[in-house]
């Protein structure tokens, strides 16, 4: 499973020209699954991405969690994470987790998220989604299992 965390001041997703989820500061996470993850990998990984420092304190260090600031995190299901482009122009998804198991996955981890006590806004799972940010920093990161 593999998270990218990037710190925004605002984020939304859209789809079919309406927004379906919305944050104010806190992390848009672009989830993808491969085969193999597992409700505990999924569980490890929202522990992570909840308790991850990277914040800003008074001192301007990245000291805190999304937690600490009262943040929130935006959660959108994206399957090209696990794209292969070694070979030819055009991208493999083999490692992707077939649709049915990773929805089943994603849903486990936005529920994990929300139970550690930070506000949960989600994508559409499999839908073509308009992803808008203000990134912070910027601070992207990548959390993997």
């Amino acid at each position: 499973m593999r998270a990218v965390l990037q710190r925004v001041l605002e984020s939304s997703v859209t789809v079919e020209g309406k927004i379906v989820g919305q944050i104010g500061h806190g992390w848009l996470v672009l989830l993808g699954i491969k085969k193999g993850d597992d409700r505990d990998t999924a569980k490890w990984l929202a522990e992570k991405c909840v308790t991850l420092r990277a914040f800003c304190d008074a001192a301007g260090k990245m000291n805190l969690s999304v937690n600490d600031v009262q943040g929130s995190m935006l959660i959108v299901s994206q399957f090209t994470l696990y794209g292969d482009c070694i070979r030819g122009r055009r991208p493999g998804f083999d490692q992707a987790e077939e649709p049915v198991a990773a929805n089943e996955l994603y849903e486990f981890f936005c529920e994990q998220v929300a139970a550690l006590g930070v506000p949960v806004a989600r994508g559409i799972f499999r839908a073509d989604m308009k992803v808008a940010l203000i990134n912070d920093g910027p601070v992207t990161l990548i959390v993997e299992r």
